[in-house]
């Protein structure tokens, strides 16, 4: 028999004895209607075949490339101080000038010197007790970073500055100015070491690398050596300079598929 189907027989007795009969029936008959028997069937959805989970290699690389710096960047500057701005800022702008000019006469281009602080600030007497302070002059400063590119003559960029009127070294900072080639070889040589020790891995488990899952990349800053002031030594002695090496690192962390 089909479960869906349902089969009501009425007896046959007096006309009012009939239509409770009907009655009767007609409620069965709303209440399978209504019953999971009729109901339409749910759609439950499929759960998904699970995945298989991969095998993988993890490892690391690192890449090192040595540089000789070929740029430097000199940071000089003039302060001068008296009673009045104008006298200060006059000062102050006649020893620059001069400082320039040194510099230029190096071969320096106009292009490679720029301005990087100009401060007006008044001096006060802290001494006198009074609110606020007595003021009792001025002081302008001017400073320029410069970018040298013949390391040659930063020593006597130094030296000709001072000699011009520069009162302030903050210091001489080496870089390369194009460090991209560099960053390549160490990422080409980064890689090679992580597949290398991968490859390692691999044959000693007895497996096969089939493919990369992931690269994660990091660089480390590259630390140029900073030198400060002038050489100890006699008065007329010039300013030694040395722009030593340094290392271009990139690490890489890579993921290699295994089968």
């Amino acid at each position: 028999m089909d479960p869906r189907s349902i089969t009501i027989t009425l007896p046959t007795p007096g006309s009012r004895g009939r239509w409770l009969a009907v009655g009767l029936a007609v409620g069965l008959l709303a209440a399978g209607i209504a019953s999971p028997l009729f109901s339409a069937p749910h759609t439950f959805a499929a759960n998904p075949a699970p995945t298989t989970n991969e095998h993988t290699i993890s490892v690391s690389g690192t890449g090192k490339v040595a540089l000789s710096p070929d740029t430097a960047d000199l940071r000089l500057g003039v302060v001068a101080t008296g009673k009045t701005v104008k006298g200060v800022r006059t000062q102050a702008a006649a020893s620059m000038t001069a400082v320039i000019a040194a510099l230029r006469k190096l071969g320096i281009a106009d292009r490679d010197i720029q301005t990087s602080w100009v401060s007006l600030q008044p001096t006060y007497d802290y001494g006198a007790g009074t609110y606020p302070p007595k003021i009792t002059g001025y002081q302008f400063s001017n400073a320029v970073s410069v970018t040298i590119h013949d390391l040659d003559k930063v020593g006597d960029a130094v030296d000709d500055a001072l000699a011009a009127g520069a009162t302030t070294l903050d210091g001489i900072t080496f870089r390369v100015a194009d460090e991209a080639g560099a960053e390549a070889q160490s990422r080409t040589a980064a890689m090679a070491e992580a597949k290398a020790k991968a490859q390692a891995l691999a044959n000693a488990a007895g497996v096969t690398i089939t493919g990369v899952a992931s690269i994660t990349e990091t660089s480390a800053p590259t630390p140029y050596p900073i030198y400060y002031g002038a050489a100890a030594g006699s008065k007329d002695a010039s300013t030694p300079v040395q722009p030593g090496t340094t290392d271009i690192s990139i690490t890489v962390a890579v993921v290699y598929l295994i089968g």
